[in-house]
Formats: structure tokens, C-alpha cells, sequence
């Protein structure tokens, strides 16, 4: 979920605890796995369907987008586009997309970090945020080889 410009870094203290809060309020959709990047949110989530899916994702930029809109004193769209989706079907993509997502700011980041750095504005943290009901996300992905 990338967002307009002129809404704010979403790596701050604020924004990114506004974001934590939202991911962990879910409903509809099991958010397992986060990233918060400046200008936008990489996300790893069960849904039942592609329906439950779109309308969890909906509700989660619509609360996003208050949240964010209130902190900031902004009015109007928070987010540039829809959200992407990618259905992960082996146990491989899912261990990639975790590997991924989880090291994603290093790929975003102006400055060297340590080998060992744990990025504090995603999942790893709190890895996972809410405990995956699916077989990849629970244990398939632990069985994959390294790619």
C-alpha cells in the first residue's frame, strides 16, 4: 500500500505506532507478517477468500487513512493506489516473502546496518503479529530449502 505524497514518513515514531495498532485491530483479514517502509506498508495476511481479502484490506486503508489524516491535521486521500496482492502457494514463495519483507528497509535505507539489525517497524519484533491458521504460514515454509 503505497502512499500520496505529502502525507508523512511512515517510519516515525508516531505514524508507525498508529500502523502497529491498526494491523493488530484486523478483523476480517490475519495480518501474520509487516513492514513499515517510508512511503508505503508490505503486508503478509490470511484471508478466507479474494472477497474477505479486498474487504479487509479496504477496511484497513479506510482506518489507516482517518488515523493517519488526524495525527497529521491532512484532509483526503491517504493512499496512492489499491493495494497488490500475490496469492503464495508454495512453501518456498512463502519463505521468501517472509525473508523479504523482513529485510526490506535494508533495501529502502540510506545508512550501513549491522549484519545482525532487527527492523523495529515490522513483524520481526513481534514475529509473528497474530498467529498464522494456514499450513505455509504455521510450519510449510519452515520446510522449504534456502533459495
Amino acid at each position: 500500500m503505497k502512499l500520496q505524497p505529502g502525507v508523512g514518513y511512515l517510519r516515525s515514531h508516531q505514524r508507525a505506532k498508529i500502523i502497529a495498532e491498526a494491523l493488530r485491530e484486523t478483523r476480517s483479514i490475519r495480518v501474520v507478517h509487516y513492514s513499515i517502509q517510508g512511503n508505503h506498508l508490505h503486508v503478509i495476511a490470511e484471508a478466507a477468500d479474494a472477497a474477505t481479502l479486498s474487504r479487509g484490506m479496504q477496511s484497513l486503508g479506510t482506518r489507516l487513512a482517518k488515523r493517519l489524516n488526524a495525527l497529521s491535521g491532512h484532509r483526503g486521500g491517504v493512499f496512492a493506489d489499491r493495494y497488490h496482492s500475490r496469492a503464495l502457494q508454495t512453501p518456498r514463495e512463502v519463505r521468501n516473502a517472509i525473508r523479504y519483507l523482513l529485510a526490506n528497509y535494508r533495501h529502502h535505507a540510506y545508512e550501513t546496518l549491522p549484519r545482525n539489525w532487527i527492523d523495529p517497524l515490522s513483524s520481526s519484533v513481534d514475529a509473528p503479529l497474530n498467529a498464522p491458521t494456514l499450513w505455509l504460514l504455521r510450519v510449510g515454509w519452515t520446510r522449504a530449502r534456502e533459495v
